[in-house]
């Protein structure tokens, strides 16, 4: 019998799983371990409600992966956005659809809230997520250059 996965919008009970596998993601992009930072943000994204964090979980409430948007505004279009910044599924299991099911849960998530669009940027080098987004329907820009001043 197939594993059942359900996809929903995370609570704050979910923030302590949700960190963990945030903190892996961070990680996959080179940055230093930190769970407590990764807790502190999430934490503050939830109570801000700064952001949307929707998760697979299994039928023992196992966290399988997450996503995470935030919302935005086009001027040029008149129209709000989510931006879908962080992806992420557990090691063990990719491959599975649940990548597919959270990008699926993310569409219909906008859509139930107004948004015209969802925007999302990968690396260069991380092909697999890229081949997804375009089986999705995601279609890569071509048009614009993306620019970032460090402040830091």
């Amino acid at each position: 019998m197939a594993e059942e996965i359900e996809y929903r919008q995370a609570t704050r009970s979910d923030l302590q799983d949700v960190a963990s596998l945030f903190d892996l993601y961070r990680q996959f992009y080179d940055c230093e371990s930190d769970q407590g930072a990764a807790e502190a943000w999430l934490n503050a994204n939830f109570a801000d409600q700064r952001s949307v964090i929707l998760v697979a979980v299994d039928e023992s409430e196992k966290l399988l992966g997450f996503t995470q948007l935030y919302p935005a505004l086009c001027s040029v279009d008149l129209v709000r956005y989510f931006v879908l910044y962080d992806l992420y599924v557990a090691a063990p299991y990719r491959r599975r659809g649940v990548g597919r099911g959270l990008m699926a849960a993310a569409k219909n998530w906008a859509l139930t809230a107004g948004a015209a669009r969802v925007d999302l940027e990968t690396a260069n080098d991380n092909t697999g997520a890229q081949a997804l987004y375009e089986t999705l329907g995601y279609v890569r820009d071509e048009v614009f250059y993306k620019y970032s001043l460090d402040l830091k």
